[in-house]
């Protein structure tokens, strides 16, 4: 835990008593603040009461007598409307903040030389984040891994000098950090999301540019309008500022060359045009996706002192995260991979551009658009294996295009994919069969998350006769 000591002997309120919420109020009450919490949720505050935190509802409290609103970051601040929380808060002119700012001001307080990751973007932030931690750790540094990628970040060890937070931030956790300044800030794309909590996409890239716009170094991509925006607007600031003197921002594209900064060239992650590390023939890093994850990983370690060859030797040895292009298994030529995480068409995009020879299985409860937008990557299906609700819709999407079959059921499909894919032998020729789980959709027709399908599939495929886990 890190005990927030910057509210000692101050009233603080804590709505949302999730795991970060409790977690958010555990640290407070180590560090010597007198804190009042709430839910809405009877569970939330029992779970509050049996971890010893005093809990009354806020729409009672004496907010004259409150130093902060310390709200969760999934109840909403300004869209589609304030939480009433929120509105009492500004009522009574209480600043409104969450765990990543508890976190910076006592890392500032405690130890300002800390080294502190933190990784936004729209996709790749989780890979990103995972594959930061575990390069630092193979050069053996003392590692700190948390935020919105599983532990709460007020749940992992203090800072220290020698010590490494490396934290995965959401916009709705950037939000509540008004005061986030980085060792190294991580953006690595935008595109639309999450609109109905920002208002707007010119909102939601605003809250993401204030992850960089303190960071000692800026590691920003540049292959979409708003990160490149993003980009050369932090660039002319800087050159503009006899303050900003040490700071600095790095471009990455997997687009194009770049004089400056991390680019790609084949599989090779160049860094001001020379090659750096090369990603060829490793699994966990597939895909043009993966590229731009591993370039930010490559750029953000070294930035804060691993050796280029540490690094490159890193990439090599990273596992990658689990229902995230997770390779499963492995018969003969058949590679299983395990992409349940994708529950739209855009991530699904990923994984298809990243094979050659498909047997995909898809479907479940289906996102607006459907697998339209997939039309491009139909050439390389060998088959679709049809699964959930979303089969009738995507059969009609399929038709005339890709040859597919209603299987029903992820363990039916599996099997009729993986006894396709080993009997192809007319086109082994063309390299390895992979049969892919990346679904397109939600899991909720038949499982209650993505973790639980992918669990399922991961299983099935290596209790399949021939198969060796990989």
């Amino acid at each position: 835990m890190t005990p927030v000591t910057s509210f000692k002997g101050k009233r603080v309120l804590v709505f949302g008593l999730g795991g970060s919420g409790l977690a958010t109020a555990g640290a407070l009450v180590a560090g010597g603040a007198d804190v009042i919490a709430w839910d809405d949720g009877e569970q939330g505050r029992e779970k509050a009461r049996a971890a010893g935190i005093a809990v009354a509802d806020l729409r009672e409290a004496d907010w004259n007598a409150a130093q902060a609103l310390v709200l969760s970051p999934g109840v909403p601040l300004t869209h589609p409307e304030p939480h009433w929380s929120v509105r009492l808060a500004r009522a009574a002119g209480v600043e409104v903040i969450g765990d990543i700012e508890l976190f910076a001001r006592e890392r500032r307080l405690i130890a300002p030389d800390a080294p502190f990751i933190a990784i936004t973007g729209t996709n790749g932030k989780s890979t990103t984040t995972a594959l930061i931690a575990h390069l630092l750790r193979e050069a053996g540094r003392d590692v700190q891994l948390g935020g919105n990628i599983g532990t709460a970040i007020l749940s992992l060890e203090p800072p220290a000098r020698e010590r490494v937070h490396v934290v995965e931030c959401s916009s709705f956790q950037i939000d509540l950090a008004p005061s986030l300044d980085p060792t190294v800030g991580v953006l690595l794309n935008l595109t639309p999301d999450h609109i109905d909590r920002h208002g707007s996409m010119e909102n939601y890239a605003a809250i993401k540019e204030r992850l960089v716009a303190k960071s000692g170094t800026a590691v920003i991509g540049v292959d979409d309008a708003y990160t490149a925006a993003i980009a050369a607007r932090l660039s002319a600031r800087l050159a503009e500022s006899v303050a900003a003197a040490g700071v600095r921002v790095v471009p990455l594209s997997v687009a194009r060359a770049l004089e400056r900064g991390f680019a790609l060239a084949g599989t090779r992650i160049v860094r001001d045009g020379v090659p750096v590390a090369d990603l060829a023939g490793i699994g966990s890093l597939r895909g043009r996706h993966n590229a731009q994850n591993a370039a930010a990983a490559f750029a953000a370690v070294t930035a804060i002192g691993v050796p280029d060859d540490v690094a490159a030797r890193g990439l090599a040895t990273f596992p990658g995260l689990a229902h995230r292009m997770e390779t499963v298994g492995r018969a003969g030529n058949v590679l299983f991979v395990n992409d349940s995480k994708a529950t739209n068409a855009d991530a699904t995009e990923k994984a298809l551009a990243a094979f050659d020879r498909i047997f995909w299985i898809v479907g479940g409860r289906q996102k607006e658009g459907g697998i339209a937008p997939l039309t491009e990557y139909f050439p390389k299906i060998v088959h679709a294996y049809l699964i959930g609700e979303s089969s009738a819709d995507f059969a009609r999407t399929l038709d005339g295009k890709v040859p597919c079959s209603l299987s029903g059921t992820l363990d039916q499909a599996l099997r009729d994919a993986a006894v396709a894919a080993g009997n192809d032998r007319a086109g082994e020729a063309q390299g390895e069969a992979v049969v892919l789980l990346s679904p397109a959709c939600a899991s909720y027709d038949q499982f209650p998350n993505f973790e639980v399908r992918g669990d399922r599939f991961r299983d099935a495929v290596r209790a399949l006769p021939g198969v060796t886990p990989v």
